[in-house]
């Protein structure tokens, strides 16, 4: 009863949170709309402001009823004048109020790159688009086969969706497994990790052919649960989460990442999968520091 009590007034304030700030986050967002770039900015700063002010206060919510003791470690010298790239493991719903824990208002308020589909989802596609998520247009390997004269322009869409971060500080966040870790998940790649999945080198190619110019670090993040099985969003809410590593290493983010052709040049290719591949290699050797120390 007592953590069904702790979800039911955790999750009640959320929604509250929400309902409140989601109205004048709208307003702005059709304000937007209107042709004259000093007031879009204008905007997209006060977007921006209550997207933080939101996750503020959903970590106040969760630090007043809950006892999770988030371990931010790494983090002291972020700044929300500069542009980042995250590159994080993946386990849990509960790695995005992680990140929200580790990032807001100590960097640029962080976007993912979606769908381009994901506009026309009602009230959500609005929220992303007011919040400048980028939208990104993918075509397949079999759709450029029949369309050869489309090749490239999927990226060329996303870099114009890109162009608003040329005068706001941004953070990108790249789940590189793609998906959530499991130990079904795990078995079925027969990955070489013991920690994590396979990363895809792709995505983040992708981002950093979109966005290489404006970002100036990678923020390589690792996030771990001490309790066993991983935890799930209910555990978060209902109380049962003790305690949650969020580990932040800043590297310099080398320029060749972004000066070659990804899909078309396999020597750049395998360059990127080898960077990706020892990136992934020391975050797994970091994880298990990390859970030597916990034991």
């Amino acid at each position: 009863m007592r953590r069904a009590a702790t979800a039911l007034a955790v999750v009640t304030l959320l929604l509250i949170n929400t309902l409140v700030l989601i109205g004048p986050m709208m307003v702005l967002a059709l304000i937007k709309l209107l042709p004259i770039a000093r007031l879009r900015n204008a905007c997209s700063r006060g977007v921006m402001w209550i997207a933080e002010t939101w996750a503020e206060i959903d970590k106040w919510i969760f630090a007043t009823f809950t006892p999770t003791v988030w371990d931010i470690r790494g983090g002291e010298r972020l700044r929300r004048d500069t542009s980042y790239l995250v590159i994080s493991n993946h386990q849990s719903w509960v790695d995005i109020p992680a990140l929200v824990q580790a990032f807001n208002r100590k960097a640029p308020y962080f976007k993912f790159f979606l769908k381009k589909e994901l506009i026309w989802v009602p009230f959500l596609g609005l929220a992303f688009w007011a919040l400048d998520y980028p939208f990104m247009k993918r075509y397949s390997k079999a759709y450029l086969a029949r369309h050869p004269e489309r090749q490239g322009k999927d990226l060329e869409i996303t870099r114009a969706a890109c162009e608003k971060f040329r005068h706001l500080p941004v953070t990108v966040v790249n789940y590189l497994e793609g998906t959530r870790f499991t130990p079904a998940k795990h078995a079925q790649q027969q990955s070489p990790y013991r920690y994590l999945l396979k990363p895809k080198a792709g995505g983040v190619a992708f981002v950093l052919a979109s966005l290489g110019e404006q970002l100036d670090a990678i923020l390589d993040v690792t996030v771990v649960y001490p309790q066993t099985p991983t935890p799930g969003f209910w555990q978060l809410i209902s109380g049962q989460v003790p305690r949650v590593i969020v580990d932040i290493q800043t590297r310099p983010l080398d320029p060749a990442l972004w000066q070659g052709d990804y899909q078309n040049d396999p020597v750049f290719r395998h360059w990127l999968q080898a960077w990706v591949s020892q990136l992934w290699h020391d975050k797994d050797a970091r994880i298990d520091r990390l859970r030597e120390g916990i034991r």
